[in-house]
């Protein structure tokens, strides 16, 4: 990255566009903490992120990428991935689901949200995988989300239904969306155009498309 002076508002929605080699991941990576910059600084609520303090910062984030994983459990476990089945918080799973817009899909399957996912148990699309992702995200309470290229494997009606499902979600939640497709960020506070590790262009959807 080079040259790169970025504000991002609490409860923005920031959207990030590049061609490949652009420096889409490398951005990410210094915003999660996972690289640190060789010159300036990422800061926090005028906190400079250091190696010391990283982790603190890291668990305000979610990360929902492109490819959701799914472990062989029920809904429930995947929803709260990583925590103890027993120590499970049963209404934030639901509340997470309803606002991710996969609550009623979930109803509708036979075991709900005991339904196991796997070989013998429910067949779930890409959309409802990608709403999982979500419902991940909020259960984990994180003030910031960012949705990797989380869309771009999905047909254009199916990213729509979640674009929206993403827009909807808790003002107070900062939204950080790379996409491939600019249409993607049409909703989006802000967009900025990275090439070769600058901002080539920054704006509302309407400025950049014109």
């Amino acid at each position: 990255m080079n040259g790169i002076n970025l504000e991002i508002p609490k409860g923005s929605i920031l959207g990030i566009i590049g061609a490949t080699g652009s420096g889409k991941s490398t951005f990410i990576d210094i915003l999660m903490g996972l690289l640190h910059p060789v010159s300036g600084s990422l800061s926090v609520d005028d906190t400079i992120i250091t190696e010391t303090n990283k982790f603190g910062w890291q668990a305000e984030l979610a990360h929902v990428p492109q490819s959701i994983f799914l472990i062989d459990s029920s809904i429930a476990e995947n929803i709260a991935l990583g925590v103890p089945k027993l120590d499970i918080d049963h209404d934030l799973v639901k509340k997470s689901a309803m606002q991710a817009q996969i609550h009623e899909t979930i109803l509708s399957w036979k075991d709900g949200y005991s339904s196991i996912v796997g070989e013998r148990g429910v067949r779930i699309s890409g959309g409802q995988r990608q709403r999982i992702g979500i419902a991940r995200a909020l259960y984990k309470k994180a003030s910031v989300i960012i949705f990797d290229e989380a869309t771009s494997a999905l047909d254009s009606d199916t990213e729509t239904s979640v674009m929206r499902s993403i827009i909807n979600l808790n003002k107070e939640i900062t939204i950080i969306i790379v996409a491939h497709r600019l249409t993607t960020l049409k909703d989006c506070s802000n967009i900025i155009e990275l090439s070769e590790g600058k901002i080539l262009r920054q704006g509302v959807y309407n400025e950049i498309i014109n």
